[in-house]
């Protein structure tokens, strides 16, 4: 497992990632223009939550046109199956680290959150693009004393052999990009996820040795008390969204793989992991105040074997299979598919609302079970009020449904994807 000075030099090389442009290149080359003034409402036709505070005090409020940070922070509660009820604080901060004409907005957002389950909750999440969008770096890191239901693998697992399992998580996963082409990035990046401290999370912990977790972990010739994933990969993104915060037209397009080393940084197992992400964004009509998202993601283990908590799942990465806890259904290979609906209610942009459909499918090699042979559905519907015009980050509210009675609702600042 890691070591105190292991787990510090990974903290700083995030850290460092997160803002490495303060050091701005002076290059005269003029790019192609971002494509910033999409269809859909002005920034100065909105209104915002700062702007409201400010009619309330009576005070004239700064143009955002002429701001380059924008720093939102906002108390969080919401409750999700594998959390129930959390509360905390969450922020995030906007900024241009260029002319906006031809930079795309950065963000850092973060939090932490306690929770029913006596849970502690922590991260941080960075999307920074320099001068000219010359490089993207882009990060997930989570430091959480926490606990998750375990079920058996595939999409048919029920839910009446599930065994709540407790542990300590370290995730850093962080990657820098280079711009090759316009709008075309290749990276590289650094992925640690460390489960230490794993024990039974109930006082009796009856089931433990016959749990899903205890059961693939003692097949695999893993340790039961904690497991490390680490290793180095390569990136594949293109980019054409007019703002990653809250995107309004355009597309996204990446693709990652990770290979993970045995010894490396405590590493555990030596297995390698594709992952791909694609996203584009449509308006239904011609201002923009109605649209439509589209999300397909990927995760597919393609050699060697996973630690259990490593394997493809829902909700994994905190945002996807809204109505589902994280680590319902896992397997080796996971396809998931999601189309939400967003739309204006006020004309100033200030309240907002979405509904969403979503679909998990996972299969599982040992049992022979395939992808496509099972599915797990969900749908919501949340509400968005404007937090800031200029970055268009939204205070969100969802709830959402699964089958088999799972829910949950939940609060953050930006949108899910």
């Amino acid at each position: 497992m890691f070591s105190s000075i292991r787990l510090a030099c990974l903290c700083v090389a995030a850290l460092l990632l997160a803002g490495p442009a303060l050091a701005q290149d002076e290059d005269d080359t003029v790019p192609e223009q971002l494509d910033t003034h999409a269809v859909d409402l002005a920034p100065h036709t909105q209104v915002d939550i700062g702007d409201l505070w400010h009619m309330l005090l009576h005070q004239e409020p700064m143009p955002n046109e002429a701001r380059r940070r924008f720093m939102v922070v906002a108390p969080t509660i919401g409750s999700k199956p594998s959390t129930g009820l959390t509360l905390g604080l969450n922020g995030n901060m906007a900024f241009f680290l260029g002319d906006p004409t031809n930079t795309h907005i950065s963000s850092i957002s973060g939090g932490a959150r306690v929770s029913q389950n006596h849970q502690t909750l922590t991260g941080f999440r960075f999307s920074t693009f320099t001068t000219q969008d010359r490089y993207f770096f882009q990060g997930d890191n989570r430091f959480s004393w926490t606990s998750q239901n375990t079920y058996g693998l595939g999409g048919d697992s029920a839910a009446q052999g599930k065994e709540n399992v407790k542990y300590d998580y370290v995730r850093v996963y962080s990657t820098a990009y280079k711009n090759v082409m316009p709008r075309l990035f290749v990276g590289v990046g650094l992925n640690v996820s460390d489960h230490s401290n794993v024990r039974p999370g109930t006082a009796t912990g009856t089931g433990w040795d016959q749990s899903a977790y205890v059961q693939y972990t003692e097949k695999h010739g893993f340790a039961p008390d904690g497991q490390t994933s680490a290793g180095p990969s390569v990136s594949l993104l293109y980019d054409t969204r007019d703002n990653a915060i809250n995107a309004r037209h355009g597309a996204m397009a990446n693709a990652t793989y990770r290979t993970y080393y045995d010894g490396f940084l405590g590493g555990d197992a030596t297995w390698q992991e594709l992952y791909l992400d694609a996203r584009t964004y449509r308006a239904l009509t011609k201002d923009g105040r109605h649209r439509l998202a589209f999300w397909i993601l990927g995760d597919l283990v393609t050699g060697g074997t996973a630690p259990y908590f490593d394997l493809p799942a829902t909700a994994s990465n905190d945002r996807s299979a809204r109505g589902y806890g994280e680590g319902r259904y896992r397997g080796e290979h996971l396809l998931y598919g999601e189309m939400e609906y967003r739309g204006s209610i006020t004309p100033s942009g200030l309240v907002g609302m979405v509904a969403f459909i979503n679909t998990t499918t996972v299969d599982n090699v040992d049992a022979g079970e395939k992808l496509f042979e099972s599915f797990a559905p969900g749908a919501g519907f949340g509400f968005r009020f404007l937090l800031n015009k200029r970055s268009r980050t939204n205070l969100c509210t969802d709830y959402g449904w699964g089958k088999a009675g799972a829910r949950g609702f939940y609060l953050s600042i930006q949108e899910a994807f």
